[in-house]
């Protein structure tokens, strides 16, 4: 592992607005929101409706959320939740779940309503961030009176459903920036000591340790493996410094750390984890094995 220094803030001193102010003038857009995402939310589909669902307000600019719903929504249908781009810079958790949407619902669409949210950080996404512009991580701020316009706005409309979920699959990466640029960023913005991680090559799961469901974990990675390889774990059996549940696999709590994964009250639960920076995996088989989640835990779901 290596400590990476940052260069904004005082060492040890959590930011001031005017250093957050300073982050946020070194962000700039790299990517089209509107070309690379809400266009293909706007293709025809045969299954699905689209749905804007909020709206995000960063003066002077607008994002306009938007999600899938299933068009033939069935009361007595079990519902499944999928979200990807909570954090924006995670690529492959957008197009995963605009790739399932658009090329592998079918099977499904009897089975389950689906609510698909494919990029809940549009701001995040264009800048290549993890935070959003006021410096703040959606993906910790999941709970009651959210600072995080990204994190409110989905969980208002989930409310506003009034439905139990069966399943909730949040699409995300780990990326070898999570060490160059995102954890010496956070610690500088909190006043503490970064120590970077080991960054996994290959995939893994994040399960909820409230409720793991070991064996629907385990039919994910299953699907997944056979499009990429999961991660083998550290000299220590640890993936990103935790213990691992089982191969490919380590638990947190996702409540109390303000998960997208944790603010529902589905039983089967996870946030998946590609690695898009490996020599042997392609941008296609990142996006292809989010998929695989999807299908790998629906095939589960309609075995129990």
């Amino acid at each position: 592992m290596s400590d990476t220094t940052y260069p904004i803030g005082t060492p040890n001193i959590p930011w001031n607005n005017s250093e957050k102010t300073q982050w946020l003038q070194l962000q700039h857009k790299k990517r089209d929101y509107s070309q690379l995402v809400v266009s293909r939310v706007n293709q025809p589909n045969e299954f699905l409706s689209v749905e804007q669902y909020g709206e995000l307000n960063y003066p002077p600019l607008n994002f306009a959320l938007y999600l899938f719903k299933s068009k033939n929504w069935q009361s007595d249908r079990p519902t499944v939740l999928i979200t990807g781009g909570v954090h924006g810079y995670e690529t492959s958790g957008v197009m995963g779940a605009l790739a399932f949407a658009q090329t592998a619902i079918a099977p499904y669409i009897n089975d389950f309503n689906f609510i698909i949210a494919p990029c809940i950080s549009p701001w995040g996404f264009e800048t290549i961030n993890r935070w959003n512009p006021n410096a703040i991580d959606p993906n910790r701020s999941f709970y009651d009176n959210s600072p995080a316009q990204e994190s409110a706005a989905i969980m208002k409309y989930m409310a506003s459903l009034n439905t139990q979920l069966i399943a909730h699959i949040d699409l995300h990466e780990t990326t070898d920036t999570d060490n160059s640029e995102f954890r010496p960023a956070l610690a500088a913005r909190d006043g503490k000591i970064n120590t970077n991680w080991n960054i996994p090559d290959g995939f893994y799961l994040v399960a909820d340790s409230e409720k793991p469901a070991p064996e629907f974990q385990k039919a994910i990675l299953n699907s997944v493996e056979k499009v990429t390889h999961i991660a083998p774990s550290d000299e220590n059996n640890q993936l990103i410094g935790v213990p691992q549940e089982q191969f490919g696999v380590i638990n947190y709590s996702a409540r109390e750390l303000g998960l997208c994964m944790g603010f529902t009250d589905a039983p089967y639960v996870t946030t998946t984890e590609v690695y898009p920076d490996s020599p042997s995996a392609s941008d296609e088989q990142c996006t292809q094995a989010q998929v695989a989640v999807i299908t790998g835990a629906l095939d589960y779901l309609k075995s129990v």
